[in-house]
């Protein structure tokens, strides 16, 4: 079972400089178990806890101590936005007790946006449908440009930057457990804007092959990476093997706050 809390600070001032101070401030927060990451963007901060056995010390203890750290640096986390989301696949489950923040019980929600849409059976189709309906509605800028005969070039440009780069968002993490029916829906956006353009453009698999082999590219380059060490080169040298980890999920759970 994982339990994934998102916590929020306050809004920051806007400035250039605000997210780059924000994370140089915020760097030396971290978790101390192995067993909890904690996941940093912008001013949300949502810790990950595996909770194995129905223990869920290691996991408290971390959100506590986030809490005090925060306090600690004069950072106030807004309870009235903090949510936790418990992933749980086990047949037999029980209520778990809240976590508390500043004395405030924090909200158990089925679903939560963060990067796209995190739901609790781990499916994409909200994050996909969301993605559809923003590219659609971008496809009516694209129309409007066709009609007042622009060059076939730039409008090839426009999809790329504004409709392609939607459809594409995140594409290496979420496209292999798509649906065939979702990976369709995404597949039409395309296919209009072919019609309207009148050319063919790069296929969403194609644009998903490509820049997965792009990022395993830069992951092998760069021996400080994370995941550098699950790629090994075959006997011939001109190809790689990827090295994973099975998780099973009775018993683990995970929530976002």
């Amino acid at each position: 079972m994982s339990r994934t809390s998102k916590l929020s600070a306050p809004a920051l001032p806007r400035a250039v400089l605000s997210p780059l101070l924000f994370s140089l401030y915020t760097n030396c927060c971290t978790s101390d178990h192995q067993s909890v990451k904690l996941i940093k963007f912008a001013d949300d901060t949502t810790p990950i806890g595996l909770i194995s056995d129905g223990d869920e010390s290691a996991y408290r203890r971390e959100v506590e101590h986030l809490v005090a750290w925060c306090s600690h640096n004069n950072l106030v986390l807004n309870a009235q936005k903090t949510v936790e989301i418990i992933v749980d696949f086990r047949k037999h489950t029980a209520p778990l007790p809240s976590i508390m923040v500043s004395d405030t019980p924090i909200t158990t929600v089925d679903s939560f946006r963060f990067l796209g849409t995190i739901t609790q059976d781990l499916k994409w189709e909200p994050t996909i449908t969301s993605v559809t309906k923003k590219a659609q509605q971008r496809m009516y800028f694209l129309r409007q440009l066709k009609k007042f005969n622009l060059p076939e070039k730039t409008l090839v440009q426009f999809h790329t930057a504004i409709i392609e780069s939607v459809l594409t968002s995140s594409i290496t993490v979420w496209y292999t457990g798509a649906t065939t029916r979702d990976r369709q829906r995404l597949q039409r956006i395309v296919h209009s804007a072919e019609k309207v353009i009148g050319c063919n453009l790069p296929s969403l698999q194609d644009l998903y092959t490509s820049r997965t082999l792009g990022r395993a590219g830069r992951i092998t380059a760069d021996t400080s990476h994370p995941a550098h060490g699950l790629f090994d080169p075959l006997p011939s040298g001109r190809r790689l093997r990827s090295r994973t980890s099975c998780h099973k999920f009775p018993p683990p759970s995970t929530n976002t706050i």
